[in-house]
C-alpha cells in the first residue's frame, strides 16, 4: 500500500520544531477587515491541496553545453534559488510552459522580471542553443500539492480555511506565493506513525481532480479559499468561535482524519497557553492524550496540521506544529489569528 500510495511531505524546515504540512497573498479573497463570524462549521476532513505559483520559482541550476564549453546562462546573470520570474520581455508569466516560448522566441537575449526578498528586479539572460531548445541552465516548478486538514467551513460567507500555516516551497523554504489553488478530495490510506526525530505522515491516496474549493491565499496562518462543492464541507458540527482570551490550560479535543474520509475526535491537553505578540503564531502548546490517537499515528503527523482544536465547545483554533523530539506534543495558531489573516 505504501508504495502505491501518494506520499505528499508538506514539510519545510526541520528544526527543533517541525512545521506540519507545506506564501504570500494571492487575489482579494472579498472578506471584509473586521472580520469575525460568531459561529462556524467544524473541519476536520482531510483534502488535496493544488497550489499555482505566482510567476515561475527559480529551485537549481544545471550546466549546459555550449560550443565545447559547459556554461549556466542563468546563474552567469545572477539568478538565485528562489527567484520568482514574473514576466519575460514584459510578458507575464503564468507557468513553465509560458517561459520556455519566450526562451525561444528567437532573441539573443531575454529580459527577466523577477521578485526577490520582496522586491522586483529585472535581469537579462544569453540562451545557449541546447539539443535543438533554447534553455538557460534554470530548473524551476510553477505548481506544488500535498495533503492537510480543513479548519473551518462559514455557510455565511463561503469561506473554507485550514492548515494553519503556509506551505512552503520545498527548495527554498520560502512561502509558496500562489496565483490559484483548490482542495480536491483525498482519501487517507493511513500513517506512518511518528516518533522522536521522525515525526511521520499522513498518507493519502485517489487524488481527486475536481476542485471543491478555489483558493486564493497562502500565507502565515494558513490556506484560504471559497468552497465550490459545499457538499464535502457541510458535515460538521456548526460551533461557536472562541475568543483568543477563552483558550485556557486543560483537556480539550482536536478533530481529524486518520484513515478514509471521516473526521473523528481524538482527546487533546492544552498545556500552555502563549499569547505570543510577534507573528510566531504558535500560540498554545498541546499534548496528545487519546490513547486511539497515540496508537494509530503515534501523536501529531504530518497531514494533521489544520486539525480543528475544540474547548469547552468552541472553536480555539489549530494543531500547526509538532516537536520533533517529541511526536505526542505540538503547537496550535488560534482561531483569531486565522480569521484575521482571511481578509
Amino acid at each position: 500500500m505504501k508504495q502505491n500510495a501518494k506520499r505528499i511531505l508538506l514539510l519545510t524546515l526541520i528544526l527543533s520544531v517541525i512545521c506540519l504540512p507545506v506564501s504570500a497573498a494571492g487575489t482579494d479573497g472579498g472578506i471584509p477587515a473586521d472580520y469575525a463570524p460568531e459561529r462556524l462549521i467544524c473541519g476536520g476532513i482531510c483534502c488535496g491541496i493544488r497550489l499555482f505559483s505566482d510567476g515561475v520559482i527559480v529551485t537549481g541550476f544545471q550546466d549546459l553545453s555550449d560550443s565545447g564549453k559547459r556554461v549556466c546562462p542563468a546563474k552567469s546573470a545572477g539568478l538565485r534559488v528562489g527567484d520568482v520570474i514574473l514576466a519575460a520581455d514584459g510578458v507575464r508569466l503564468n507557468s513553465y510552459s509560458e517561459l520556455r516560448s519566450a526562451l525561444n522566441s528567437g532573441g539573443e537575449s531575454v529580459l527577466l522580471s523577477l521578485r526577490r526578498d520582496g522586491k522586483t528586479r529585472e535581469i537579462t539572460v544569453k540562451p545557449v542553443m541546447t539539443e535543438g531548445v533554447m534553455r538557460i541552465g534554470a530548473m524551476m516548478r510553477d505548481s506544488t500539492a500535498g495533503l492537510g486538514t480543513v479548519t473551518f467551513y462559514d455557510p455565511e460567507t463561503g469561506l473554507v480555511a485550514g492548515l494553519g500555516h503556509p506551505i512552503c516551497d520545498r527548495d527554498s523554504g520560502e512561502i509558496f506565493e500562489i496565483s490559484s489553488g483548490s482542495l480536491v478530495d483525498i482519501t487517507v490510506a493511513g500513517a506512518d506513525r511518528g516518533k522522536i526525530g521522525d515525526p511521520g505522515e499522513l498518507i493519502g491516496t485517489n487524488f481527486g481532480t475536481d476542485a471543491r474549493a478555489s483558493l486564493y491565499r497562502n500565507c502565515e496562518s494558513g490556506i484560504f479559499g471559497y468552497v465550490t462543492d459545499t457538499a464535502p464541507f457541510s458535515g460538521g458540527a456548526l460551533m461557536d468561535v472562541a475568543t483568543d482570551e477563552e483558550p485556557h490550560k486543560g483537556p480539550a479535543e482536536i478533530i481529524s482524519c486518520t484513515k478514509g474520509n471521516n473526521a473523528r475526535s481524538f482527546a487533546v491537553e492544552i498545556t500552555a497557553v502563549r499569547n505570543l505578540t510577534d507573528g510566531d503564531m504558535r500560540d498554545f502548546e498541546i499534548r496528545i492524550t487519546d490513547k486511539d490517537l497515540l496508537s494509530e499515528t503515534g501523536g501529531i503527523v504530518q497531514g494533521m496540521s489544520g486539525s480543528p482544536i475544540i474547548q469547552d465547545g468552541r472553536i480555539i483554533g489549530a494543531v500547526t506544529h509538532v516537536l520533533v523530539n517529541d511526536p505526542t506534543r505540538g503547537y496550535g495558531i488560534f482561531i483569531g489569528n486565522m480569521l484575521k489573516a482571511a481578509a
